[in-house]
């Protein structure tokens, strides 16, 4: 029997929300904790009732005031609400192991998203028995504070802090809770490394399969400065590409940016992107002090501009907004139509750090073969020998002679296959000028595939899946293909 969250019916819910979007500008809530900071709370406020004897500081743990504050936090959503909210988030921005791991409270994840869900759901039912207006809970999943595609030491850039298994655990455990607490939709926000959004995402669509539900999911990522990439190094029509096949509500911006300095990339993403598109920026950019001082008429100002240009489906605010100026943005998206989703043609497309489009009109690719144990005897001695600063020259000559995709292979007896494929791909990640275009997995042994799809924060090439071992795992496997974000090689068999 299906798993359903109290008070609601998913499939029911998510027609309710496409229905809105189809027919206005939705409105997202602004910052929650920016606000909860301006309360002040110390650090007795943070452990009040249960964790006096804490053996850590827990004070700057946000999260962990839903349990200790919950009628702070609950006011903040319906002050949000009151401002003209269509969609709130949880206050779970960090409710993740990996991020709790910091304050040694990981036991607490299910209960922290599990009742952060469910004071956002009051909140929103207070909401609409005061107006009858519809509202919808967002259940926030954050970044982490690990990043799956960089390496935390510049001495050691194959190294990972976090495995994309790591991070897959860890968000399935959240969006789980977030789920059985009564969120209406999933926000995977804050992306500042794709490979940690598609870990999130793959974990998002395990618990779905496991409870027999579908909610909506926006996915949200950040440019981190005006070199118009995420910290690692994609560009929006790269981040898109990555993250396309989990069809996702909508896809969108929030964070490190106000609405001007935005305004771009959200425009690229409207051009490129079948879905609906997201833009919730921070109060403009830091003062000298670190603060958010753009006023709301600003910032509302300027999102509606969005709005007027047709870039938008649903607003919001993030980092030093208010409830006021979500009131400013609430008013200056009424009467303004929503972007209408282009119908974009059909092509294969691909990306490394840039995007990479195939269309019929390109009459060929130039896959850079030099990269495969089996096809090139100096690069399979590089590789054997354990001299990967070499092996990499060889992927940045492929690439800088022309190879639009390279094609990694480590099917050498004398390798640990898996092993070395990670090893390298990890590599890869940190050399921005190979790493720019997508990487094709080969590999006969599709253990050796899944290991390298887990370190592509692109939308690399799987080569191959054949029918020679039968339908059913042939479609197995093609799934699994596809929920890592990747497109596949068929091999024929006679």
């Amino acid at each position: 029997m299906a798993f359903r969250p109290s008070g609601f019916d998913p499939s029911r819910v998510a027609q309710e929300l496409a229905r809105a979007a189809s027919s206005r500008i939705l409105v997202l809530d602004g910052a929650m904790g920016t606000q909860l900071q301006a309360l002040k709370f110390t650090e007795g406020d943070f452990r009040k009732g249960r964790f006096e004897d804490w053996p850590k500081d827990l004070r700057g743990n946000n999260d962990l005031l839903t349990l200790t504050q919950p009628e702070a936090v609950r006011d903040i959503h319906l002050r949000y609400f009151e401002a003209g909210a269509d969609i709130v988030e949880t206050n779970t921005f960090s409710s993740t192991s990996i991020a709790q791991a910091d304050y040694a409270m990981q036991a607490l994840v299910p209960e922290l998203n599990i009742a952060a869900a469910r004071l956002a759901r009051e909140a929103a039912a207070l909401a609409e028995k005061k107006d009858g207006r519809r509202r919808f809970v967002a259940g926030a999943m954050g970044p982490t504070n690990r990043t799956a595609s960089i390496s935390p030491d510049v001495n050691n850039p194959g190294f990972r802090a976090v495995s994309f298994d790591d991070l897959r655990t860890a968000y399935g455990e959240q969006a789980r809770a977030l789920v059985e607490g009564g969120s209406h939709l999933l926000l995977v926000e804050t992306i500042f490394d794709t490979l940690n959004a598609k870990a999130a995402l793959f974990a998002i669509e395990e618990v779905f399969d496991e409870l027999g539900l579908r909610l909506p999911v926006i996915v949200s990522g950040t440019i981190t400065d005006l070199s118009g990439r995420t910290l690692s190094g994609q560009t929006p029509t790269a981040f898109w590409h990555s993250l396309s096949h989990a069809k996702p509500f909508a896809i969108g911006l929030n964070c490190a940016l106000g609405a001007k300095e935005m305004r771009a990339h959200i425009q690229e993403i409207a051009r490129v992107a079948d879905t609906l598109v997201c833009a919730y920026p921070n109060a403009g950019l830091p003062n000298e002090f670190g603060l958010y001082d753009e006023s709301p008429q600003a910032t509302a100002s300027m999102l509606g501009e969005f709005a007027e240009s047709g870039l938008v489906n649903i607003v919001g605010g993030c980092c030093g907004t208010t409830p006021a100026h979500i009131e400013a943005i609430a008013e200056a998206m009424k009467g303004r139509e929503p972007r209408r989703v282009p119908k974009v043609a059909p092509a294969l497309r691909l990306s490394g750090l840039e995007p990479f489009t195939l269309t019929q009109a390109i009459p060929f690719v130039n896959i850079g073969e030099r990269t495969n144990v089996t096809g090139s005897a100096r690069f399979r001695k590089l590789i054997t020998s354990g001299d990967f600063a070499a092996a990499l020259d060889v992927a940045r000559d492929q690439v800088a002679n022309g190879a639009q995709v390279i094609d990694v292979n480590m099917d050498e007896g004398l390798l640990d296959s898996p092993k070395a494929m990670v090893e390298f791909l990890s590599l890869v990640a940190s050399e921005p000028d190979i790493s720019r275009v997508p990487v094709m997995v080969d590999s006969s042994k599709f253990s050796v595939i899944v290991a390298g799809l887990k370190c592509l924060q692109g939308k690399g090439i799987v080569n191959s899946i054949s029918l020679k071992e039968g339908e059913e795992k042939f479609i197995a496997e093609a799934r699994l293909v596809r929920r890592y974000g990747a497109a596949v090689v068929v091999m024929a068999f006679d």
